[in-house]
């Protein structure tokens, strides 16, 4: 057998046998997963004649693949997508960095959440309960699944059912959805793609969530099918920084005010997880956060679901 950790083809029939080969590249020095990381990177950069960017969001991990791409290929592009309401600190950071695009939703946030509704728990989740509060013939199957867990051909699946502590928010006195992701930040950026013709380098890694998971199994890090390479997907929090302290790479402050995610701060997906994330936003940044709360609506949602808005009582 071939070694697995020097192919980006995951070898084996079963799953398993690919979660094996997955933990076993994740164990590897990070002096090891740079050189991995490089060969993706060629790969991907070969196949595509040069025609490609970087989807850098000014946070930790595209940090790092921005800083390793351009060792590699200077010329190369990064493109940021700018919500409205990022850190303002991202904002900063990012703009010390030459040859960025600065791509905008054609919708501003405000009227997302009114048409759509509010991203709460998770995607998968968002996207189960905004299927479960407007039910039609359409999704009718897709909500029997989410509800018992049973699919068509009558087996189960806890993967596709809605947690049970989840279901009171079918009820919820306003939308929810997991479409603003799309609308603010994928839109943009597949706009971009169409006008330029070039490809992407994400930094997202299969220890990020369940999704991203299946997604390396299935595809390794150059998704052919997806168009898009994911160079890191291997690569463990730690290994990220580690990369920037061994290599003395500048990332955005907003991580040294005790921040672990850098993305819309007005986005709820992981607030039951994280409990503080808006009382520390009242601290750093009180007129962000009150814009959130009073003018976003964030403060029903939060209130709603029994969660700390920041707000002094």
């Amino acid at each position: 057998m071939s070694d697995p950790t020097f192919t980006d083809k995951l070898m084996g029939p079963t799953p398993e046998l690919r979660r094996m080969y997955l933990k076993q590249r994740q164990s590897l020095p990070l002096s090891i997963k740079v050189q991995l990381t490089k060969r993706r990177i060629t790969e991907w950069y070969e196949a595509h004649d040069g025609m490609v960017y970087v989807a850098f969001s000014g946070g930790k991990d595209s940090t790092v693949l921005l800083h390793l791409v351009r060792s590699m290929y200077p010329e190369v592009p990064a493109v940021f997508a700018d919500t409205g309401l990022e850190f303002p600190e991202i904002r900063e950071f990012v703009n010390t960095h030459g040859n960025v695009t600065v791509v905008k939703p054609a919708t501003p946030f405000n009227k997302v959440v009114a048409d759509m509704g509010y991203p709460v728990v998770s995607k998968k989740t968002a996207k189960m309960l905004r299927r479960l509060q407007t039910p039609s013939e359409k999704v009718a199957a897709s909500n029997v699944l989410s509800l018992t867990g049973v699919k068509r051909d009558g087996t189960t699946s806890k993967y596709f059912k809605l947690a049970a502590k989840w279901k009171y928010l079918i009820g919820a006195p306003f939308k929810i959805s997991e479409q603003c992701c799309d609308i603010m930040k994928k839109n943009p950026m597949v706009k971009y793609e169409k006008n330029t013709k070039r490809v992407p380098f994400v930094g997202t890694m299969a220890s990020d969530s369940r999704t991203r998971l299946h997604s390396y199994i299935a595809s390794g890090c150059n998704s052919f099918s997806s168009n898009k390479s994911t160079p890191m997907a291997f690569w463990l929090e730690d290994d990220v920084w580690e990369y920037l302290k061994t290599n003395n790479v500048p990332y955005c402050s907003v991580y040294d005010n005790g921040e672990r995610r850098t993305g819309c701060v007005f986005c709820m997906f992981g607030c039951d997880r994280d409990k503080e994330r808006f009382v520390r936003l009242a601290k750093s940044h009180p007129q962000l956060h009150r814009y959130c709360m009073d003018k976003l609506g964030l403060k029903q949602v939060l209130e709603f679901m029994n969660l700390p808005t920041g707000d002094d009582k």
